[in-house]
C-alpha cells in the first residue's frame, strides 16, 4: 500500500486531509510539525510527503531540503496559505513537486496526489528496452538504433507508460489524468495531436506498434 505522510499543526485540515486520502486507499501518517515528520522520515518509507510551510520547530523549507538531501525521489506538495510568488519560487527551488494554497478543494488536493504518485512510479522504472529502442528515465531520453528521439517530456512519458504496459489501453481520460496538469486545457484530442506526433518520431522503432482503441484510447503492442 502507498505510505503518505502529513506534515500540518491545524489539527482539523490534518484530519480532513487524512480521511480523505485514507478513503481514496493511502496509508497515511500524520504528524503536527515538521521536527516530528523528519524522524519519522528518517526511521520509516514513505511514497509521498504532504506538508505545510509554516509551522513550529522545522518549517516546510526546512524539512523539504532536508528530505532533499537524502531521498531525491519522494514526491513532495505543500499545501499553505503562502500564495506569493517568492514562497513559490523557493518550494520549487528547494524541490517540491506541487504547491496548493489554503483554502483548497479537498478533491482537488486528493486528484493531484493521484497523478504526482503515477508520473512518480513512471519515473521509479530506469530503463526500458523494445526491439531497436531504448528508454532511460535518468537521461529521460530515448534511442533508436543509439540515435536520439527528439521527445518531449511529455510524450516520452506516454510512450514510457504505455511500453511499460504491452497491450493494456490507456483511455484518453487516463492519459490526461495521468500525464496532463489537473488544471491543463487539455482534450481528447490534444492526446491524439501528441500521440499521432508521437507516432512519427517513433517511426524509426521496429519492437512495437502504438494502436488506436476506436473510441477507447491508445496501447502500445509488441512485435
Amino acid at each position: 500500500m502507498i505510505r503518505i505522510i502529513i506534515a500540518e499543526d491545524d489539527y482539523a485540515l490534518c484530519s480532513l486531509v487524512r480521511t480523505y486520502l485514507e478513503a481514496s486507499g493511502y496509508e497515511v501518517t500524520a504528524c503536527r510539525n515538521g521536527a516530528e515528520a523528519s524522524e519519522k522520515l528518517s526511521a520509516e518509507k514513505f511514497d509521498m510527503l504532504i506538508t505545510d510551510v509554516m509551522m513550529p520547530e522545522k518549517d516546510g523549507f526546512e524539512l523539504a531540503r532536508e528530505v532533499r538531501s537524502f531521498d531525491e525521489n519522494i514526491p513532495i506538495i505543500f499545501m499553505t496559505a503562502r500564495d506569493d510568488k517568492i514562497s513559490k519560487q523557493l518550494g520549487y527551488k528547494t524541490g517540491i513537486d506541487d504547491y496548493i494554497t489554503k483554502p483548497f478543494d479537498i478533491d482537488e488536493l486528493v486528484m493531484r496526489v493521484r497523478a504526482i504518485l503515477r508520473r512518480a512510479n513512471i519515473k521509479a522504472q530506469k530503463t526500458l528496452t523494445a526491439g531497436n529502442l531504448t528508454m532511460d528515465t535518468e537521461e529521460h531520453t530515448a534511442y533508436a538504433d543509439g540515435k536520439e528521439l527528439p521527445l518531449t517530456v511529455r510524450e516520452f512519458d506516454i510512450l514510457f507508460k504505455l511500453l511499460s504496459s504491452p497491450k493494456k489501453t490507456f483511455t484518453r481520460s487516463q492519459l490526461m489524468n495521468d500525464l496532463w496538469d489537473y488544471d491543463s486545457s487539455a482534450t481528447s484530442r490534444t492526446v491524439d495531436v501528441t500521440m499521432a506526433k508521437l507516432r512519427e518520431k517513433t517511426a524509426v522503432c521496429d519492437g512495437f506498434e502504438i494502436v488506436t482503441m476506436r473510441g477507447l484510447g491508445y496501447k502500445a503492442v509488441l512485435k
